[in-house]
């Protein structure tokens, strides 16, 4: 699977099954997982499916207010949970189809997975705390 860097843009192949031993990128030598990574359709579908890391997707657009107040609480959790939980950001204008397939009815929603299944969602932009709670819930999960 190709993950396009966070830090440098720069797109590297991944084996999914090496996701989970802390991937740097071939470039700039920055953690892959350090940062909110967005996957296209392909790889979003190959990553929830074969990941052994639980995933945190938070489906959002840009012109929603309340998506662009909570960027900053995800993207802060993701370097404090790398390696822990992939942090995974799907614009709904960008894929419509991601959204209408997990029934994305408002934005910011949160969507967690874990073995490849939905085990909890929530729509709204939460603090960081509560982000934070939340994430525990899917880690000890």
């Amino acid at each position: 699977m190709i993950i396009s860097c966070p830090h440098c843009h720069k797109g590297n192949r991944v084996p999914i099954e090496r996701v989970s031993q802390k991937p740097a990128c071939g470039v700039c030598s920055k953690d892959l997982l350090s940062l909110p990574i967005s996957p296209g359709e392909e790889a979003f579908h190959e990553l929830i499916k074969h990941s052994s890391l639980p995933i945190i997707v938070d489906f959002w657009a840009p012109w929603c207010g309340p998506c662009k107040m909570f960027a900053p609480t995800f993207q802060a959790s993701a370097g404090s949970h790398a390696n822990q939980v992939i942090h995974i950001k799907v614009d709904t204008e960008l894929h419509p189809s991601l959204g209408g397939q997990f029934n994305i009815r408002s934005i910011p929603t949160l969507v967690c997975f874990k073995n490849g299944k939905e085990v909890e969602r929530v729509s709204g932009a939460l603090p960081q705390q509560q982000l934070k709670q939340f994430i525990d819930r899917l880690i000890v999960r």
